[in-house]
C-alpha cells in the first residue's frame, strides 16, 4: 500500500520547456533530452542523496514556469494567470534562498505549489471545450488535495514527490529526445498528429474525460487512505491537559477518574494526571494508571511500581491512553499482584498523555516521573499506601526500574525500595546504540533510532539531530517520532524507512559518539542498588542481544553489585512477561518474599 501522497507534481511546465528546446537545433534537443532522462534516473534510485538536486530541479523550473506563464500565460483569466505566477516564482525563490542544506521545509513548499498550480488550474473551467473543462476542474482539486495531503504527511512527501519527479523527468526527457532524433533524421517533429477531424475532437474528448476520472479516483483514495490512518491514532482526550497553575511540589496528584479500558477481576482502576521533575530537575507534569483491590484490607498496601517498555516517544503513545493496558499481557502478573492485596503503579513518563518531552531511555527523567506517580496516587481518596515499593519492569522499563531504585534514596528517601525485577532491560543505551548502528539497515530499527535520538535532542542542548542525520533527513526522522507502534501510520514511517534505506543510511553519522555517545553512556543503569536486584531476559531475545545482557551483569558483578540473575531459554523479548513465561510465579515469589523482609541469601554473579 502506497501512502498517500502528491502523486500530481506540476514542476517542470513540460510545455514551456518544450517550446524552448523546440526553436533550437536538433541536436541540442538530443543533448537536453538524454541529460534529463539521466537526471530522473539518479532522482528515483537516489532520493535521499539527491534531495537538494531535486530542491535546486524544483526551484528553478517554479521560477521559469512562473516567467514564461507571464510573457505567454494560458488560456485562463489574465489576473488569476498573473497571482498564480507570481507564487511560483516567489516559492522558487524561497527554495532557493532560503531553505539552505537542512531542506525542512520542502515539503511545504512544495505543498504550497501544488495548492497553486490546482487553483491555477481550475481556472480552465471557464474557457475551451467541455471535456477540457472538466479535466482542469479535475486537475486542479486533485493537485489541492495532494497538496494538502503534502502537508499532513511530510517525511514521506520528499520521498514520493522525488520518485514521481523522476519518473515524470525521464519520461519528459525521452521525448524531448526522440522528437529531437527524428528531426536530425528529417522527420516530423510532431508525432501522431494529422488534420483534425471530428472522430479526433471525439477521442480526445474521451481520454480527458477517462483522465479526470483517473485524477479524481486517485486522490479520492488516497484522502481515503490518509483518514483511515489518522483515524487509528491514538486521542489525547482534556483529562491530560495541563491545569491553569503549575504546582508547587512534585508528586502532587492534580486530577484522577475512572479507566474505562478492561480492568482485573476484583480490581478498581484510575488515571492520574500528577506534578513531576525532568532529568534536570525542571517542574514537568507527567501522567499514569494506578490499580488496586476494589475491597482493600485496613492496612497500606505494598506498592508496585510497573516501567512499561517501548510503546512509542509520541505523546498519544501513552499507555494509559490503551484500551487494554490494565491486562496482564500488558503489565505481567497485575491479576496475582491484586489478589495479594498490591498496589500497581504505572507511570507513562513526561511527554506521553500530558504534554512535554519524553524520556526514552534517560533514566532520571524515567525514575523521577516513576516515584513521583506513587506520590500522587497516594493522595487518591480512599486509597492508602505504604512505604515499601518493589520496582518491577520491562525493556525501557526495565532500564527505568533500574533507575528508579537507584535515584530513590535521592529523590524519595520516604520510600523503601524492598527490590526490583528487571526484564529484559535495555540497561546499556551506549551499548545497545552500537548494536542498532551495525543493523541501521533494517525499517523498523530506523524508526527504533528515531525514538532514542530524537527525545535525546530534545533533552541535551548539546545532542544535534543533524551531527548523525544524512542531509534532507531530518524531516523524515522527526516524522518517525510523532507515530505510534499500535497505530496504522506507522506504516508511513515503516516505508519511508525503507525507501531511505534503498538509497543511503539514514544516519550517516556514528550514534556511539560526540555528544550523544556521552550522554548515552551517562544513562547506564550501573547502581548502586540498595535492594535486591532480580535480572532476567530470553535466550531468543530479537530486541536485544542475549550477549548484551551477559556483558551488563558481568560488569556489574565485577563492581560487587549482588545480582540475581534467571536467563530463560526459549524465550524471546516480550515472551519473559507474557502469560505462561516460566518466570512470572518466581517473580510473584520473589517480590512476595521482599515484601515480608525476608533476606535473599547469596547472588548469582559468583
Amino acid at each position: 500500500m502506497n501512502p498517500p501522497r502528491a502523486r500530481v507534481v506540476p514542476l517542470p511546465r513540460r510545455g514551456a520547456l518544450r517550446r524552448l528546446v523546440e526553436r533550437a537545433p536538433a541536436w541540442v534537443g538530443v543533448v537536453v533530452g538524454t541529460a534529463l532522462v539521466l537526471l530522473g534516473i539518479f532522482i528515483v534510485m537516489r532520493p535521499l542523496t539527491s534531495l537538494w538536486v531535486l530542491a535546486v530541479y524544483v526551484g528553478v523550473s517554479a521560477i521559469a514556469s512562473g516567467v514564461i506563464e507571464l510573457v505567454s500565460p494560458r488560456d485562463i483569466p489574465r489576473a488569476w494567470n498573473t497571482i498564480a505566477s507570481s507564487v511560483w516564482i516567489v516559492g522558487g525563490a524561497v527554495i532557493l534562498v532560503f531553505l539552505g542544506g537542512s531542506l525542512d521545509l520542502l515539503p511545504d513548499v512544495i505543498a504550497i505549489l501544488l495548492v497553486v498550480a490546482g487553483l491555477a488550474a481550475a481556472g480552465g473551467v471557464f474557457r475551451g471545450r467541455v471535456s477540457e473543462r472538466v479535466l482542469a476542474a479535475a486537475s486542479g482539486a486533485a493537485q489541492v488535495a495532494f497538496g494538502v495531503l503534502a502537508l499532513a504527511w511530510p517525511d514521506v512527501t520528499l520521498l514520493v514527490v522525488a520518485v514521481v519527479f523522476g519518473v515524470r523527468t525521464v519520461i519528459f526527457g525521452a521525448s524531448l529526445a526522440l522528437r529531437a532524433a527524428r528531426r536530425v533524421r528529417g522527420r516530423s517533429e510532431r508525432i501522431g498528429q494529422g488534420p483534425s477531424s471530428r472522430r479526433a475532437r471525439i477521442w480526445g474528448d474521451v481520454a480527458r474525460f477517462g483522465l479526470s476520472l483517473v485524477l479524481l479516483a486517485t486522490a479520492a483514495g488516497s484522502w481515503g487512505v490518509s483518514t483511515w490512518l489518522q483515524e487509528g491514532a491514538p486521542v489525547v482526550d482534556a483529562f491530560y491537559d495541563a491545569p491553569d497553575e503549575p504546582p508547587s511540589a512534585p508528586g502532587t496528584l492534580l486530577r484522577d477518574d475512572a479507566y474505562t479500558g478492561r480492568i482485573p477481576p476484583g480490581a478498581e482502576v484510575r488515571r492520574i494526571l500528577y506534578s513531576t521533575t525532568d532529568s534536570f530537575g525542571r517542574r514537568a507534569l507527567a501522567s499514569g494508571m494506578v490499580i488496586y483491590p476494589a475491597d482493600r484490607p485496613p492496612r497500606a498496601l505494598p506498592v508496585v511500581i510497573w516501567n512499561h517498555g517501548t510503546t512509542g516517544v509520541a505523546r498519544g503513545c501513552a499507555p494509559s491512553l490503551m484500551d487494554s493496558y490494565a491486562t496482564r499481557w500488558a503489565i505481567p502478573s497485575v491479576n496475582e499482584a491484586i489478589e495479594r492485596g498490591w498496589a500497581v503503579v504505572a507511570s507513562d513518563y513526561t511527554g506521553q498523555g500530558a504534554e512535554g518531552v519524553f524520556p526514552y531511555l534517560i533514566g532520571e527523567g524515567e525514575a523521577r516521573s516513576s516515584l513521583d506517580a506513587v506520590r500522587a496516587a497516594d493522595q487518591i481518596e480512599g486509597l492508602w499506601l505504604g512505604d515499601e515499593v518493589a520496582v518491577w519492569g520491562h525493556s525501557q522499563g526495565g532500564h527505568a526500574a533500574l533507575w528508579t531504585t537507584q535515584l530513590a534514596p535521592e529523590y524519595a528517601p520516604e520510600f523503601d525500595v524492598v527490590g526490583t525485577v528487571a526484564l529484559s532491560p535495555a540497561a546499556d543505551p551506549l551499548a545497545l546504540a552500537q548494536q542498532l548502528g551495525r543493523s541501521q539497515g533494517q525499517a523498523m530499527l530506523s524508526v527504533l533510532i528515531s525514538w532514542v535520538l530524537v527525545p535525546y535532542a530534545d533533552t541535551y542542548p548539546d545532542v544535534d539531530v543533524d551531527d548523525y542525520v544524512a542531509p534532507g533527513g531530518r524531516a523524515l526522522v522527526r516524522e518517525m517520532t510523532q507515530r505510534c507502534p499500535t497505530e496504522p501510520g506507522v506504516i508511513v514511517s515503516v516505508l519511508a524507512a525503507l525507501g531511505v534505506s534503498a538509497d543511503r543510511p539514514l544516519y550517516d553519522g556514528d550514534l556511539t559518539t560526540g555528544a550523544l555517545g556521552e550522554r548515552l553512556a551517562q544513562n547506564a543503569a550501573t547502581g548502586p542498588w540498595d535492594s535486591p536486584v532480580l535480572i532476567a531476559w530470553g535466550e531468543q531475545d530479537e530486541v536485544i542481544p542475549a550477549a548484551l545482557y551477559e556483558q551488563f551483569v558481568a560488569e556489574r558483578c565485577a563492581e560487587g553489585a549482588a545480582l540475581q540473575i534467571r536467563r530463560l531459554g526459549g524465550e524471546d523479548h516480550t515472551g519473559v512477561m507474557l502469560p505462561g513465561s516460566p518466570l512470572l510465579q518466581s517473580m510473584i515469589t520473589w517480590t512476595q518474599a521482599r515484601f515480608e523482609g525476608i533476606p535473599v541469601t547469596g547472588d548469582d554473579c559468583g
